[in-house]
């Protein structure tokens, strides 16, 4: 798959995100790390020295792999238009990573982001999974804004500008 069509999708979401885990480090809450997604170079430009085509290497897990007070949690961030999200956008791969993660006793979840109405969400893997069961049982591919826990809603909170800790405290919760 070509780096050119999908390269700048979701960096909004993905900047803040990182913004926000360096202060959780800086204030010792959490260790969080962004995950490179290999890819292979096929274009270089020799004057400005970048990378023009490029094509991923390997399928990629999650985007953000890391250790909330002794908690192991995995992550993807996403972003959307539109009030329908696509479970397209959501990979059998990344599913697959996030079950066998929850299996070992990490949390997964996603962040979402709806860009016209400015508003995030954490999507506890609980979620995922129920809508994702769906779509493969020949259900709906997608789910809609309506569907959202609007608890799990993700606030900006003075330094954190994705303040997703509160809602992994949530969801801790909810699973004992």
């Amino acid at each position: 798959m070509p780096f050119r069509t999908r390269g700048l999708r979701g960096c909004v979401l993905e900047e803040w995100i990182t913004r926000t885990n360096l202060v959780y480090q800086e204030e010792s809450l959490a260790l969080v790390q962004k995950i490179p997604t290999p890819i292979k170079p096929m274009e270089i430009n020799p004057i400005k020295r970048n990378i023009t085509l490029a094509y991923f290497e390997q399928k990629s897990t999650v985007d953000y792999l890391g250790v909330v007070q002794g908690v192991p949690i995995c992550f993807d961030a996403k972003e959307s238009k539109s009030l329908t999200y696509m479970l397209g956008n959501v990979h059998a791969h990344q599913m697959d990573f996030m079950t066998q993660f929850e299996e070992q006793k990490g949390i997964s979840f996603i962040l979402l982001r709806y860009t016209e109405k400015e508003e995030m969400y954490y999507l506890p893997f609980t979620f995922l999974k129920k809508v994702w069961d769906r779509m493969q049982t020949g259900g709906r591919k997608s789910f809609t804004y309506e569907e959202l826990d609007v608890n799990y809603r993700v606030y900006t909170k003075g330094r954190y500008l994705v303040h997703y800790l509160e809602n992994l405290q949530r969801d801790l919760e909810n699973r004992e």
